[in-house]
């Protein structure tokens, strides 16, 4: 077996979540709720530790929830719990963004709850795109092919680091 290709390293994988978490902060700071929904599975992992981040420095109310989503039919899409996201800020969680396809999919059921603005965030964001999704926060952008693959490790709910296929 081949060497993976990482191009996060755990340290700098922790760096970018910290410095995503600030700019949560930054851009919301007049927003006193804030609901993470985060895609299964490494999503959810990803929301999870911006959310302890964002409650150890703010005051803020911070939600998490998870979401639930068949990638080979995207249209059954399941929240672990339906809160009421009406003048809120949503902020959805994915490891990785490719097509946008997922994501445009995740966000169909928070729409229905007129939240007060909805966000992105993903740890790795591909540079192409069939879908018009465009994340509001970024831990890196990469030009890739179509054919390579980006993967996000987690283990023990934390962020190993991301690698190139």
């Amino acid at each position: 077996m081949s060497e993976k290709n990482y191009i996060l390293s755990k340290d700098v994988a922790e760096r970018k979540l910290k410095r995503m978490t600030l700019e949560i902060l930054e851009q919301n700071s007049n927003e006193n709720n804030i609901v993470l929904v985060g895609i299964r599975e490494n999503g959810l992992i990803i929301a999870s530790i911006i959310a302890n981040l964002l409650k150890e420095l703010s005051t803020k109310k911070i939600e998490l929830i998870g979401l639930t989503i068949d990638k080979t039919n995207p249209i059954d899409v399941q929240l672990d719990q339906y809160e009421e996201f009406s003048n809120k800020v949503v902020i959805v969680v994915d490891d990785v963004i490719n097509s946008g396809k997922t994501m445009l999919y995740a966000l169909k059921p928070l729409l229905s709850f007129s939240p007060k603005k909805i966000q992105i965030l993903v740890m790795v964001a591909r540079s192409y795109k069939q879908f018009p999704i465009h994340p509001d926060y970024v831990g890196i952008s990469l030009s890739t092919t179509l054919q390579e693959h980006i993967f996000v490790e987690v283990e023990n709910q934390s962020i190993l680091g991301a690698y190139l296929v």
